[in-house]
């Protein structure tokens, strides 16, 4: 292949949703971008998300959030806004799941609720939810407990992942081999499978493959750290759609349900919290299995699971080694010459590292620049949802 040339304002690598929505925001704003991916749209972290818009209401439970920060409080009404169509990105075609996300105590616990529904992170009202308003899941007799109803909502990734991808246009490519493009000492660009393409910025938004992308720019700051989870699937006929952080004794949720769709228009439970953390890590999957398994009997003994397939799922969440001095209700991002290394911390906050994308911009006078039209470019493939896999 003949070595091809391109210049354009932004240059992003990793086409998953933080990657995408900045691309779709700087289009937007006027300047000419364009987004690497080195396999699939949504592929990495993105589509192994449970789909929740935190609101931070999980950090609130444990103390985490200090209200200092209010990026995380509004994701929920930013996300709203463009699902309704009117919002910084419109996103009215994307299916939402769960118009709530809620929070469920079983028995009598009461645990650190005062303080939670005090917290300055819960900015709209927390009601209590009865009867026909309870999730499906838990609408039974034998349901004890109470439930709680968030401000968080619960998105479809794939069908956000697609939308995204529409509104990025043409300025999508599929790139395997990315290399750093220097001139004089100074990083300029990248060469992606031979392709020059300067930049008078660069964003590294890759999850987790930020990390070789950094090593291959001889650059050791920002650290990146990855967080394991060991999460599990459940897929059966008997399942009802059910939304919620189930509270445990300790600070963190016991286990976080949320309910997905499969490709042959069954339900997939997809379990997430405590469950899914330090002991779950430690597991194998078979013992992972049991541990949700006594788990749901234990919480939802009413639902039949003796014909449900399970399955495990291992995900690295990657993040900024210094997250112990970086709130969870923030994204991240470094500044280094043309080099911008950022990670949203959380899906909802990907519209907050944009923000932050742009202030940098806005902060080292880089305007949209003039440049001919993009010639037609490999674009990569949406990513597929991993419970379509499930039997």
């Amino acid at each position: 292949m003949s070595q091809q040339s391109l210049s354009t304002d932004i240059l992003i690598v990793g086409g998953g949703v933080a990657g995408l929505w900045l691309n779709a925001r700087l289009r937007q704003a006027g300047y000419a971008s364009l987004l690497v991916e080195s396999a699939s749209l949504g592929g990495g972290q993105s589509m192994k998300s449970q789909g929740i818009i935190h609101g931070g209401a999980k950090y609130a439970l444990h103390g985490a959030l200090t209200g200092a920060s209010e990026a995380i409080a509004d994701m929920p009404r930013r996300w709203r806004e463009a699902l309704a169509g009117h919002g910084e990105l419109d996103l009215s075609g994307v299916r939402l799941l769960s118009d709530a996300h809620y929070l469920w105590s079983p028995g009598t616990l009461a645990g650190n609720l005062t303080s939670f529904f005090a917290s300055k992170a819960v900015r709209s009202r927390v009601d209590q939810v009865k009867g026909d308003d309870l999730p499906p899941a838990l609408r039974n007799p034998r349901f004890k407990g109470k439930v709680y109803r968030l401000t968080e909502l619960v998105l479809d990734v794939p069908s956000l992942v697609e939308r995204l991808a529409e509104l990025c246009a043409d300025g999508l490519l599929a790139g395997q081999r990315i290399e750093p493009l220097r001139e004089n000492d100074e990083l300029v660009g990248l060469c992606v499978d031979g392709r020059q393409i300067r930049a008078q910025r660069i964003v590294l938004s890759a999850g987790a493959g930020t990390a070789d992308l950094l090593a291959a720019l001889g650059i050791q700051q920002p650290a990146m750290q990855r967080r394991p989870l060991h999460m599990v699937m459940v897929k059966g006929p008997t399942l009802l759609p059910l939304y919620a952080h189930c509270l445990g004794g300790g600070p963190k949720p016991r286990v976080t349900v949320t309910t997905h769709p499969a490709a042959d228009g069954q339900w997939v439970w997809y379990l997430g919290g405590d469950l899914a953390e330090a002991d779950g890590v430690a597991r194998d999957e078979a013992a992972q299995i049991r541990a949700a398994q006594k788990e749901l009997g234990e919480l939802l003994p009413w639902i039949d699971l003796s014909s449900a397939h399970w399955a495990t799922l291992r995900v690295d969440r990657a993040e900024p080694a210094q997250s112990g001095l970086v709130r969870p209700d923030n994204a991240f991002l470094a500044e280094q010459g043309r080099l911008l290394v950022g990670w949203p911390t959380k899906l909802a906050l990907a519209p907050d590292l944009a923000d932050r994308v742009l202030a940098s911009l806005a902060r080292g006078d880089v305007q949209p620049g003039s440049y001919p039209p993009l010639p037609a470019l490999p674009r990569p493939p949406l990513g597929k949802p991993v419970w379509d896999d499930l039997p």
